[in-house]
């Protein structure tokens, strides 16, 4: 092999696998793909592989007419425009074609590199799409078919062994490339689901929250009345009829925060406003209804600071769930509840002076929802029984100002 012999072919081959890696680092429409693989055949089809096999042996042999060379370089370089629909297919096609070439002498083994262009692209193609052992299998037998008929053509085995190599180099590193863009392919696309799969149960647990919250709020209240009612219906109707008003009007406030709840799940339904600091004064009477006299205590420091939102809500839903807590469990009772607003977080304190029985069966739902609300914002959490009696609840909820 002379230094002529292989440089006309050589360069051409590398200048359109230079091409071919610019087009491959875009991410390309299916349309756009097709078109690319249109343009590699024909220039592969049509220029690369019929400029190889016009190549004359170095020592006499074989020479083909014109239309041969042309049928021949047609024939390795124009599967190519359907390489992504039968990847398999056309690598056996390109490296059969490949390897008649080389024997019979049609594409001189010193032009091997325009047909192994070729058969590195449908290698490519082969390991992208395909399934690892399947893509194995293939470009083995194909690589092992090429490197007989480059060994067939070579002289001593210093040249056989040369021809073999030169194959596994030009041909090999295609199939590692599509098989680690496969890969990659493969890994995005189990983190992507992980994503989806981990967006999903955060949004269930945040609705369940949501639930919890109202569900058992209103529902303690309207059983408090409820038994009221029922308890004096006879004796005193017009109790009995303030006790179903409250009812209503707590059953009425439970419809409407669900539909916010579950209206945001509905795709296009706008957030509807979320209860917060302000809305705390009407917690505590509601609370009043149930038997419980909260003292409500809502402190900020200067310099004042707008709270986010998710904060505010998350403050509201603590309170609740520890003054339902009250209502269930200790009234009638006398609670406390203390909310202080500094710059970078909010401090809430609920107490109570009521007994309750102690839980056996580990924390309930509320105490759980409240301490997942504290660490979403990563904060602290604390509930248990006082030493002098009655029970606690402490959060402290941080938070960021936007500059």
């Amino acid at each position: 092999m002379t230094a002529r012999g292989w440089t006309r072919p050589t360069r051409w081959a590398v200048t359109v696998y230079r091409v071919t890696a610019l087009l491959l680092s875009r991410r390309l429409r299916p349309a756009e793909l097709y078109i690319v693989d249109v343009v590699l055949a024909v220039a592969v089809g049509g220029l690369l592989c019929p400029y190889a096999a016009l190549e004359s042996p170095q020592h006499g042999g074989v020479s083909e007419p014109l239309w041969v060379s042309i049928l021949v370089g047609m024939l390795i370089g124009l599967p190519l425009a359907v390489r992504r629909r039968w990847p398999s297919t056309v690598a056996v096609v390109i490296s059969s074609v490949t390897t008649v070439a080389l024997v019979t002498g049609v594409i001189p083994n010193f032009a091997a590199a325009a047909p192994a262009f070729a058969i590195g692209l449908s290698f490519y193609t082969v390991a992208a799409s395909t399934a690892t052992r399947r893509s194995v299998l293939c470009a083995a037998g194909c690589l092992a078919l090429v490197s007989v008929g480059l060994v067939l053509t070579a002289g001593d085995l210093w040249s056989r062994t040369g021809a073999v190599g030169y194959a596994a180099v030009m041909i090999t590193p295609a199939w590692l490339i599509g098989w680690l863009i496969r890969e990659r392919r493969a890994l995005d696309a189990r983190q992507s689901e992980h994503l989806v799969r981990q967006a999903a149960t955060e949004e269930r647990l945040r609705v369940a929250r949501e639930l919890h919250d109202v569900v058992a709020h209103t529902l303690s209240l309207i059983v408090v009345k409820a038994a009221v009612a029922n308890h004096v219906a006879e004796a005193d109707p017009r109790e009995a009829g303030a006790a179903l008003r409250v009812i209503e009007e707590t059953g009425r406030t439970a419809l409407t925060d669900v539909r916010r709840v579950l209206g945001v799940l509905r795709e296009g339904t706008p957030y509807a406003p979320t209860p917060g600091l302000d809305e705390l004064p009407v917690l505590a009477r509601q609370a009043a209804i149930g038997g419980v006299d909260v003292q409500l205590d809502v402190r900020r420091e200067e310099p004042a600071a707008v709270v986010p939102e998710s904060v505010s809500l998350a403050v509201y839903r603590i309170v609740q769930e520890a003054v339902t807590n009250v209502v269930k469990h200790a009234a009638p009772a006398a609670c406390r509840a203390t909310v202080t607003v500094t710059p970078d977080e909010v401090r809430v304190e609920v107490t109570d002076d009521g007994r309750r029985p102690v839980l056996t069966g580990g924390e309930g739902h509320g105490l759980t929802g409240m301490r997942e609300r504290v660490a979403l914002h990563g904060g602290e959490f604390t509930a248990g029984s006082r030493s002098g009696g009655g029970f606690a609840v402490t959060a402290r909820l941080p938070y960021r100002v936007a500059a």
